[in-house]
């Protein structure tokens, strides 16, 4: 472990871009680059594992640093519009009320898991903000930021992701929002 990436509960992380094997390829084209990379560390879980709850509990990693992040889209004068929405996992993105405020639709609803998936390259259980496709909004908890070390997806269920939760905020096409995690 490098002395920029994190650590948290009972795991050991590496540079996430020595281990891209543990990534999904959009992940990795997103890290690349990225002048923040180093500071994000990957580590290997048992992909039965990957879902929030049942990860903080096998890896002695506190519910309270976990990072969601959903997908949710809506329609407006024919045209799609979709988000990923970075809340802590132990709240839940209002998506009824500020989303769909924020996407300007009447009706914001999560995006069909398959779409989801075929559409971010990345495995259920494992979208990530980081590496999702143009087009697409990532807008960002406030509260995500004050997370010391946030746990995030990795873009695959078989590891994830440790960083400082300031640096959520700072993703390429990141948008900070007051409120977005109830």
């Amino acid at each position: 472990m490098t002395s920029t990436t994190p650590a948290l509960g009972s795991v050991t992380t590496v540079p996430a871009l020595e281990r891209t094997d543990l990534l999904a390829s959009p992940v990795v084209a997103g890290l690349t680059g990225w002048p923040h990379a180093s500071e994000v560390g990957v580590f290997e879980i048992d992909p039965a594992l990957a879902d929030t709850a049942a990860c903080s509990a096998a890896y002695d990693l506190p519910l309270t640093a976990g990072a969601n992040c959903v997908v949710v889209s809506g329609r407006r004068g024919g045209e799609e519009r979709v988000a990923a929405c970075v809340v802590r996992a132990d709240t839940r993105a209002d998506v009824n009320s500020l989303v769909k405020r924020l996407l300007d639709v009447r009706k914001a609803s999560f995006l069909d898991m398959d779409r989801a998936v075929a559409g971010s390259g990345m495995e259920h259980g494992g979208i990530t903000p980081i590496g999702l496709p143009e087009g697409w909004r990532v807008l960002v908890d406030a509260a995500v930021l004050d997370l010391d070390v946030a746990v995030i997806g990795s873009g695959v269920r078989r590891s994830k992701l440790l960083l400082p939760g300031r640096l959520v905020g700072m993703l390429p096409g990141a948008e900070v929002v007051d409120g977005l995690g109830r």
